[in-house]
């Protein structure tokens, strides 16, 4: 998955992770246990844990080595030492080997125990006749076996038991206080409890905090390799994709990556975990009854198949509805002020409701699928739990196992069916998450059409003056297009010299602005800068020689400060402020309180049409660019102030190239140099005078926005 190659970076993380979710298990599985314990040594064996006593009286010593054969005998002998009490201790021989000794004591401590029950039974009577030696030791073995035999398959858990029981008896003869020690052992057993559980807990706080910290920090380089990826990506690619859809991948998509990736490390590492020590615990409770963990995995395994069949496409589909709420809610925002001019509200919401709609349904859907499983899951753990309790219940009645024992099977089958429940779970998000991380990809795998090239000609470059820029023989067409917007365009803008673009709408004019920029690459022919092909540029040199004035003027939230110094956040004051005086932009700005300090609202929404364009064309006369490019950016205008600016710009600019493309005649009058475009290509190239009388469309364009005698005047301002 493409989630899991993303933590290829964090290995140490996982690594730690992986190792404190197995202290967190042995936690988890640990304490069943010690709650069977509590149950059955503390409850019901009054704390005695060992049949093999820690003290026994002489008589009780002598009659328990009489009954137990040869080799066993010798153990027990060496396993205590005799006291001046005139009783029998345990030993530090004895207590290295407390479990065999268990085992050896157990059948003799019951016959010793229970001997008085027996009718016609005389243990006093049978130990004289063995000290006498009139039995030998052979026969009281066959007496045990015999008694051993008779209770069947059970015996051993039945001997366990009585001895325990007999070893409490022998305790209660020699003086012990049976409440004392049942406290004793479970305030021992809560200690060892209450420790397990604060290291469980701070396993658990150190799990939650290093997958959070790993989340966050794979979101955080998705985003800036996306951002990164983005911002060199062309005009083309942005639009391949849309903004609405890059935006989301962008926020919604990589917040899903982030999910699941601390679910992946907190749940899908520990589930299999818990599982395989859930299994090894039951192993060694009681196999018998292990069918039923197996009986609920199958049921769980074909509950999730089932959702996964029916869950799983519309999962897929709804990132892409989520795009679509973000386009539609997007486009009516930006649009509200037309929506509202062509009363069109009802229309539009009618839109994002049936854009919203959809993605509701499918939410809905999908969360009611996933509703539907956690009452069918736990329906099949209550029912399992049931079976437990049923199964088990014969066992404890044929003393196969105890009440402790059946407590902690059903807590470890709990912990199994939920571990298998978690997978379940994760399995059905993890292929959403998926989604997300394949939308991402694909933005991150995409090769930007406008790239660097490998050995940059940036040092050819001259380091100061005008630059020659110079269309020759230009082709271009779009991507997803077979028609040239642009054909066999050939001109020449030099240092020093107003070059100006004018044409009917569609003709091309922005075009050649973003030819220049290269924004696009040429289809066929070149775009050079001093004889330089623009290709053959790093883009930061290229664009670092050029003052660009986007058609749209878009300023960004701040102050009117920031914006004009755009370029350089150090920038001069007197720099600022050069600039908004060339672009006539120093009276509306002295208007306002705070100057140049003024808050600027995201896109300039809180200035007008006219005063945003100006403050775009400061933006670009305070760098240090060789050359201007400004794309209809004085339509919003009105003609005095656009005069005034051009004139400016002319006695300002000094040996700087300017290309101004225009649709208003009285812009370009003036200009050095006229290109005329019609439909992509040059119908006419002069100064104003030439191409009035040499150039039709150039004279149909301009007799239909000035008189013949406003013409004749020159500059219509």
């Amino acid at each position: 998955m493409r989630i899991i190659r993303y933590l290829k970076d964090s290995k140490v993380a996982v690594l730690l992770v992986v190792m404190l979710l197995i202290v967190q298990a042995f936690t988890d599985l640990s304490l069943p246990r010690y709650t069977s314990h509590i149950v059955d040594v503390g409850i019901q064996q009054s704390g005695v844990e060992n049949v093999a006593l820690d003290e026994m009286r002489a008589d009780t010593f002598e009659k328990v080595c009489m009954l137990a054969p040869a080799d066993d005998e010798a153990t027990i002998r060496a396993a205590y030492t005799e006291t001046d009490e005139g009783t029998y201790k345990l030993n530090d021989t004895g207590r290295s080997e407390i479990e065999k000794l268990d085992s050896i004591l157990a059948v003799p401590l019951v016959a010793v125990h229970y001997a008085g029950q027996i009718p016609d039974f005389d243990l006093d009577q049978l130990k004289a006749a063995y000290d006498s030696g009139a039995v030998s030791k052979d026969q009281l073995l066959e007496m045990v076996d015999e008694a051993k035999a008779k209770m069947g398959e059970a015996g051993d858990s039945l001997v366990k038991q009585q001895a325990i029981q007999a070893a409490i008896g022998e305790y209660e003869e020699l003086g012990y206080d049976m409440g004392a020690m049942q406290m004793n052992y479970l305030l021992r057993i809560g200690a060892i409890m209450f420790g397990l559980a604060g290291l469980g807990m701070v396993a658990a706080i150190l799990i939650g905090l290093i997958a959070s910290r790993t989340a966050a920090k794979i979101g955080r380089g998705l985003r800036e390799r996306l951002f990164k990826k983005v911002i060199s990506f062309s005009d083309a690619e942005v639009q391949s994709f849309s903004a609405a859809s890059l935006i989301t991948r962008g926020t919604n998509d990589i917040q899903q990556i982030q999910m699941v990736t601390v679910m992946l490390l907190r749940m899908v590492l520990y589930s299999p975990i818990l599982a395989i020590g859930g299994i090894i615990m039951v192993s060694q409770t009681n196999l018998a009854m292990s069918w039923i963990i197996v009986l609920a995995v199958a049921i769980i395994g074909v509950l999730v198949v089932v959702l996964m069949v029916v869950a799983m496409p519309k999962f897929k589909i709804m990132q892409k509805l989520i795009d679509r709420v973000n386009l539609v809610s997007r486009e009516i925002l930006t649009g509200l002020p037309v929506i509202r001019a062509f009363d069109r509200e009802d229309f539009e919401e009618e839109r994002f409701d049936k854009a919203s709609t959809k993605l509701m349904r499918t939410q809905l859907f999908t969360n009611r699928v996933m509703t539907f499983m956690m009452p069918v899951m736990m329906l099949v753990m209550n029912g399992i739990s049931v079976l437990i309790v049923w199964v088990g219940g014969s066992y404890i009645d044929a003393g196969t196992i105890q009440t402790g024992d059946l407590i902690a099977f059903i807590t470890y089958s709990m912990v199994i069916i939920m571990s298998f429940l978690m997978i379940g779970m994760i399995s059905i998000m993890l292929p959403r998450a998926d989604v997300a991380a394949q939308r991402v990809n694909e933005v991150l795998e995409t090769e930007p059409t406008i790239c660097d090239p490998s050995a940059p000609a940036d040092d050819r470059i001259g380091p100061a003056g005008g630059a020659t820029i110079a269309f020759n023989d230009v082709c271009f067409k779009y991507a997803d297009s077979n028609e040239c917007v642009l054909e066999h365009v050939d001109f020449t803008a030099k240092p020093g010299k107003t070059t100006a673009i004018i044409g009917s709408t569609g003709s091309g004019k922005s075009t050649v602005i973003k030819l220049i920029e290269r924004f696009y690459d040429v289809t066929d022919g070149s775009v050079t800068i001093d004889g330089i092909d623009v290709r053959d540029l790093s883009q930061d040199k290229l664009r670092s020689m050029l003052g660009y004035v986007p058609q749209k003027a878009f300023l960004f939230s701040g102050t009117i400060a920031s914006n004009i110094a755009y370029s350089d956040e150090h920038m001069p004051e007197h720099r600022i402020e050069q600039a908004a005086s060339i672009a006539q932009a120093t009276e509306f700005i002295d208007a306002k309180d705070d100057r140049f300090e003024s808050e600027v609202s995201q896109g300039g929404t809180n200035v007008s049409g006219g005063q945003r364009q100006r403050l775009a064309i400061a933006r670009a006369l305070a760098t240090d660019a060789r050359a201007f490019l400004f794309d209809d950016s004085f339509s919003a205008l009105d003609y005095k102030t656009d005069a005034t600016l051009r004139q400016a710009l002319k006695n300002e600019l000094g040996s700087a190239t300017v290309i101004i493309v225009a649709q208003r005649i009285s812009t370009v009058l003036s200009a050095d140099q006229i290109i005329v475009l019609d439909e992509g290509r040059v119908v006419g190239k002069g100064t104003h005078d030439e191409l009035m009388k040499t150039c039709e469309p150039y004279r149909e364009i301009a007799l239909s926005q000035l008189s013949a005698a406003e013409l004749g005047g020159g500059d219509a301002a």
